[in-house]
């Protein structure tokens, strides 16, 4: 059983143009990583906007193949992925 893998070890392997799986389902292409959360490039999208992914969802990451895992199934991500980054801060009132 491979071990788990932490935030600091799959940041240092996530790059651009990796293609995110989840449920053998293409989700979408890594745009950047953006805190502790991966950015999606719009291309990919159904809706045509970059949407976010918490790292806390990488299940692996394949370098060799430039491949990225998800936990969740892929309608668990699109119903739940963020449509902002969620490390902007939104002023009260």
């Amino acid at each position: 059983m491979a071990e788990p893998f932490s935030e600091s070890y799959l940041s240092s392997d996530i790059r651009e143009h990796m293609a995110v799986y989840a449920g053998g389902e293409q989700v979408g292409t890594v745009d950047h990583l953006d805190g502790t959360y991966i950015k999606l490039t719009r291309r990919d999208a159904p809706d045509g906007a970059h949407h976010w992914v918490p790292l806390q969802w990488v299940e692996r990451v394949d370098t060799a193949n430039g491949v990225i895992y998800l936990i969740p199934d892929a309608e668990v991500v699109r119903r739940e992925w963020h449509d902002m980054s969620p490390n902007i801060e939104h002023p009260i009132g």
